[in-house]
């Protein structure tokens, strides 16, 4: 058995360790996961009550290769998951970048990867799920059963509407290397363009494209980052020390740049820099990178970083001793319809002094796993974040601070969900939002949420997703 997976009696032994944690909550107190780690942005208000207990809800279950499936614990890491499937040749058919992210986070609260132009988001592998509800009672929803309406309204729900506590998902087969090829563009429309091609062919100068994202560095320094799966054996290069891997995308030749990468290394290529985010830690300048360990070079030390940032102001502290401003943090990702991305990009890059920035184009999967329950596959069926069948996005992703605009809290977001709003997109709910009640309802759900809050959270156990994600309670 691989040490990230465990026996059923274990899994069941968790399982009543979280009924009995829930029993424990008081009435009238709000149910939360008394979890030490998170990949969310925004702060969350304090509470003496205790929390779930999902302390041994963090492993694979079990892997069947034949049937190219897995059965997953709710709070299990994708970097747990991955070591537990690769063995097989198999992985899941989109795997977030950051090694904590777990596969319950992502399905509550989105995911996405250079995958999702060909696999859609993490909600659409999922066959079934069993859920705690607010009202404590554990059910399986799956595409076609009595509660098809949460399976469907879950993603995006953030724990409002439950806690995923097993999740059985669907795995595809990958081969032990991947070819990447740097494209390099002259300006942030060649780059839509490029990514809107190379999504509809799913090749590029003849060469299959497995995987699919970018970086733009400036209006005039952009790259699209294509993938191809192989087995052909020969020299990788290693991102996961001294080297970086987001500089090693950067040329000035015409014709792409070649790289090579094991499967595993590809899959958490961001993760050793948090994307580039490890050089506001100073891990990027090579006289303190080399004393740095190598096991600290991940976003989950990072983000203890930032934990302690968030505790005690310690950023704001030293730029008040330089004489600067504050720092509004402006860590988003958002989703605009594929031909809008360069509208959006300019407009960001003229405004927000902000960069790199990470896009990564998506569509949701086909088939839908509405068609399960014989449903018109041309119906949205993900309540609360609607994206349109059959069309590309493009995820943009920035994250980092700006100075606060004095008297106006949240400024920059602020313009920045007006902008996403403008050009009919979404953004993801990880971080601060500020939108107004009426229109979070327009965007996220509305009526449809309340009915499933009604339904599956009578009492009101658990925070509403306004609540949670914009009165950040």
């Amino acid at each position: 058995m691989n040490a990230s997976e465990y026996d059923d009696a274990a899994f069941a032994r968790g399982k009543q360790k979280l009924l009995d944690s829930y029993r424990a909550i008081p009435d009238g107190a709000t149910v939360r996961l008394a979890k030490k780690t998170s990949n969310l942005f925004r702060k969350r208000a304090e509470t003496s009550a205790p929390g779930l207990d999902v302390s041994e809800l963090h492993r694979v279950i079990s892997v069947d290769p034949e049937e190219q499936t897995a059965q997953v614990a709710g709070m299990c890491t994708y970097e747990d998951l991955v070591d537990a499937t690769l063995p097989y040749g198999l992985v899941p058919l989109v795997v977030p970048q950051l090694k904590t992210i777990t596969l319950g986070g992502a399905v509550t609260g989105l995911g996405i990867e250079s995958t999702s132009f060909r696999n859609g988001l993490p909600h659409e592998s999922v066959l079934e799920m069993e859920i705690l509800t607010g009202s404590g009672e554990l059910i399986v929803a799956t595409p076609d059963n009595e509660h098809r309406d949460l399976f469907f309204g879950f993603p995006n729900s953030y724990g409002t509407l439950g806690y995923s506590v097993r999740l059985k998902i669907r795995l595809e087969p990958v081969p032990p290397f991947v070819e990447l090829r740097h494209v390099r563009v002259h300006s942030t429309r060649e780059l839509q363009d490029l990514l809107d091609r190379v999504a509809t062919d799913r090749e590029y100068r003849g060469e299959r494209v497995d995987y699919l994202d970018g970086v733009v560095f400036t209006s005039d320094e952009a790259y699209a980052v294509l993938g191809r799966q192989t087995d052909e054996p020969g020299p990788v290069s290693d991102y996961t020390d001294a080297n970086i891997f987001y500089r090693s995308i950067q040329h000035d030749g015409a014709e792409p740049k070649r790289d090579r990468l094991t499967i595993r290394d590809y899959l958490w290529r961001w993760d050793t820099d948090w994307f580039w985010c490890s050089r506001a830690f100073g891990a990027q300048n090579p006289r303190i990178r080399r004393f740095w360990p190598a096991k600290y070079l991940r976003s989950s030390f990072y983000w203890k970083l930032i934990g302690y940032d968030q505790r005690w102001n310690i950023g704001d502290k030293l730029n008040a001793v330089k004489g600067l401003p504050p720092t509004e943090r402006v860590v988003q990702d958002i989703e605009v319809p594929i031909e809008r991305t360069a509208d959006f990009v300019d407009w960001f890059l003229d405004e927000i002094p902000i960069e790199p920035i990470w896009l990564c184009p998506l569509k949701l999967a086909e088939p839908s796993p509405i068609a399960v329950a014989g449903d018109d596959e041309t119906v949205q069926p993900w309540t609360l974040y609607p994206l349109e069948r059959g069309k590309f996005y493009v995820n943009i992703g920035f994250w980092s601070g700006v100075p606060v605009t004095p008297g106006r809290p949240g400024h920059t977001n602020r313009i920045i969900e007006q902008k996403v709003s403008e050009l009919g997109g979404h953004k993801s709910l990880y971080s601060e939002s500020f939108y107004g009640s009426e229109e979070f309802d327009d965007l996220y759900g509305g009526e449809a949420y309340d009915d499933l809050k009604r339904r599956y959270d009578p009492r009101g156990r658990l925070l509403g997703l306004y609540e949670k994600a914009v009165k950040r309670a």
